[in-house]
């Protein structure tokens, strides 16, 4: 500004007295005197939050559309050049080893639909909430997805209610009890407890390894050839529409436990459980 060049497009974050940030844009033109000398300035600041905003939606918005292409280009062609392949075998043989093949191809096309279909909605947006029976909502998205040889554990203390919007709770529960199944095997065990912020769900199959655990929650991450990539993403956005953050970790067993902090209705006395509060052998 000594030189007399002029700032304009700048933008940076000030702070409110009441401690919320706002974004603004800033622009400083240099005041001459008589003798061409710099002698003061003229700034002029603008609220450009909800322009910042705006952006980051559409930021949003396009990497969403960047995932339903991949998904798309890759992951639906697969299963549908099987299904492509072997029907006119089917329809030629008779054979049902290879009709099989052509249903288990559409089956997985359905699971990859239904998961980009909830992506396809506002990701992070949750609509009314209220206080959701917590284990009732829990053991009904565990009946829609679980299996006879599996086994679901709620430890005494899980909270009665949890403020949220009932269908995005339920399908938090289903992809983490369908995530759970499909990693563990047909005989997991999956155990829910309370923590002093909120709650936890972990399994005693195979595990997160270490250096994947933050990985596991972007869309189209699998740790097995077979997933779809997209259930533990939907679950992490689901949490922070709710105002929750979500954590993997280890469980006692050695499986994979998934920690939720930041969730009302969960009593913030009650001292955390840890992982050794568990049943053995539940992880």
């Amino acid at each position: 500004m000594l030189a007399g060049e002029r700032i304009t497009g700048a933008e940076t974050s000030l702070c409110r007295k009441d401690g919320s940030r706002v974004e603004v844009g800033l622009s400083i033109a240099p005041v001459h005197d008589d003798g061409g000398e710099v002698n003061g300035s003229v700034s002029v600041i603008a609220d450009i939050t909800d322009r910042i905003e705006r952006e980051r939606r559409l930021r949003r918005q396009n990497e969403r559309l960047e995932e339903f292409a991949g998904v798309v280009s890759h992951d639906l062609r697969n299963p549908l050049g099987v299904a492509s392949g072997w029907l006119p075998i089917a329809v030629e043989t008779g054979k049902d080893e290879h009709a099989e093949r052509v249903e288990r191809a559409l089956t997985r096309m359905d699971e990859l639909i239904d998961d980009l279909l909830v992506l396809a909605r506002e990701g992070e947006a949750i609509g009314e909430t209220e206080p959701v029976d917590f284990e009732g909502t829990l053991r009904a998205a565990w009946k829609s997805v679980g299996s006879d040889a599996a086994t679901l554990d709620v430890l005494p203390g899980v909270p009665e209610t949890v403020e949220s919007d009932r269908s995005r709770l339920t399908e938090l529960f289903e992809n983490l009890c369908r995530n759970a199944i499909e990693h563990g095997g047909e005989g997991v065990t999956v155990t829910v407890g309370a923590t002093q912020a909120g709650f936890f769900i972990a399994d005693d199959g195979p595990g997160i390894p270490d250096g994947e655990r933050g990985a596991v929650f972007e869309s189209g991450y699998s740790t097995t050839a077979d997933g779809t990539g997209f259930g533990l993403a939907i679950v992490s956005r689901i949490a922070e529409a709710h105002g929750w953050t979500v954590t993997a970790t280890e469980s006692e067993s050695g499986g994979a436990r998934f920690e939720f902090a930041g969730v009302a209705g969960s009593d913030p006395d009650s001292p955390e459980l840890s992982a050794t509060d568990e049943p053995p052998g539940n992880g």
